[in-house]
């Protein structure tokens, strides 16, 4: 890693660490679902930091192949043994029940129960995160010593929830910028206490919308709170005439842990989104790293549905499914740090430099190198010795008109900041024209 591409974090951008992470514990404890009262709520927290909309889309709306389902709603579950005890209780961990769960009270033999029962055996303190939003059923999660601890023959069980017709609701931030051309960012909003996956995700990019608004961009900016695979679908039924001006777009989620980053490329896999990503990620040794597109994982599987081939990745620290906290009462607020969502905000705000900053310059003297010392152009970038001209030299070989600064970035191997900053420095002194 280049010291100077990417220096020790500063007092200011360890308190955005900071403040993600607190955004990220203020949202933490709230049960959510795919839809129901907890996305309402946690939509209203992030609306405090950004002039956040609410849609709310009917039960039963079609949206292509799916039906917006009944809304959920729960207020109380517990397992409780003879002497009236609760072994299992919603209010400690709202893992404890399976998402969507239906309504049930009554008495269980132990037996019964257990088929309704998920633990997870190879990690025997840990509670699981299960979901049932399209197949009607009731369960429980707890861990697998709470299990082995349960001796009675009959507990008494009770999910008190509800199923009704109501509203999905997703949520919508839009920074315009000078064009309608869009760059797409959006975090799942439907998992319940589970930091990384994905408060993490929400708190951080509610908090770069925020940052965003004092700044003048080409692109404008969307910003998309919404239900797992249900919620963009919602988003796209609606949207449609809209898809063709994203040129850009991003999945955030899991941004909290100390793995990767890890980068998923676009069912297109060559968009400018794909290569720009490819190239940041490839600058954060030792784990960094981009990987191919496949049609599993979040809602860049929506987006790139050959029916609109949206250019959307997929951003992570360690990849979904891959990191033993997932989908568990691991994944707590323990997990994620301020240092590792200061990293993964910052690659993001790269990436909206590339997407803001790229372009085709042209060389205005391209016979041969200009005479940099007498412009004094070796040392204002910096260092000394052929190194640190080697920014100036390949922005000047390879201003044509035909190569971008990503261009150049990828060729050379520099960091694209490195290259941006000499293309500025050679515009000043008037040896550039700026291209498109």
């Amino acid at each position: 890693m280049d010291a100077s591409v990417y220096p020790v974090p500063s007092v200011a951008a360890v308190r955005i660490g900071d403040e993600i992470h607190a955004l990220a514990a203020e949202i933490y404890p709230i049960c959510r679902s795919i839809t129901g009262a907890g996305v309402r709520e946690t939509l209203r927290l992030l609306g405090r930091h950004i002039d956040l909309e609410q849609h709310a889309v009917p039960t039963g709306t079609r949206v292509f192949d799916w039906r917006i389902p009944r809304e959920w709603t729960i207020r109380d579950a517990f397992i409780r043994s003879a002497d009236g005890r609760r072994v299992l209780d919603f209010k400690a961990s709202n893992l404890h029940v399976v998402n969507y769960s239906m309504p049930i009270r009554r008495y269980i033999s132990t037996v019964d129960l257990k088929r309704h029962v998920f633990t997870l055996p190879d990690q025997p303190d840990l509670i699981p995160y299960r979901t049932s939003y399209y197949e009607p059923d009731w369960g429980f999660c707890m861990s697998q010593r709470a299990l082995d601890a349960m001796t009675d023959d009959t507990y008494e069980i009770c999910i008190d929830s509800e199923l009704a017709d109501g509203h999905l609701t997703y949520g919508e931030y839009v920074h315009a910028g000078e064009t309608e051309r869009e760059f797409l960012l959006t975090a799942h909003i439907c998992h319940p206490s589970l930091a990384n996956d994905n408060c993490s995700g929400l708190a951080l990019l509610t908090l770069l919308a925020r940052n965003l608004v004092a700044r003048r961009t080409r692109h404008t900016y969307r910003f998309l709170f919404a239900p797992g695979t249900i919620g963009s679908l919602a988003w796209l039924a609606a949207n449609e005439e809209r898809v063709p001006l994203v040129d850009h777009g991003l999945v955030v989620s899991c941004v909290g842990d100390a793995g990767g980053p890890t980068y998923k490329q676009s069912r297109r896999g060559n968009a400018l989104i794909d290569r720009a990503m490819a190239h940041l990620v490839s600058h954060l040794p030792p784990n960094g790293k981009a990987i191919p597109f496949s049609p599993y994982g979040y809602d860049e599987r929506q987006f790139c549905s050959p029916g609109f081939d949206m250019p959307v990745g997929l951003l992570q620290n360690s990849a979904f499914g891959t990191f033993p906290e997932y989908h568990t009462s691991a994944d707590d607020l323990d997990f994620i740090r301020p240092e590792h969502l200061e990293r993964s905000y910052r690659l993001i705000m790269d990436a909206i430099e590339i997407v803001e900053t790229d372009r085709r310059p042209v060389n205005l003297l391209p016979k041969g190198e200009p005479q940099l010392g007498r412009r004094g152009l070796y040392s204002k970038l910096g260092g000394s010795g052929p190194g640190a001209a080697m920014p100036m030299l390949w922005v000047l070989n390879l201003s044509d008109g035909a190569h971008s600064l990503l261009d150049m970035a990828e060729r050379s191997g520099l960091h694209y900041r490195l290259i941006l900053d000499a293309a500025d420095v050679l515009e000043a002194e008037g040896l550039l024209s700026s291209g498109e």
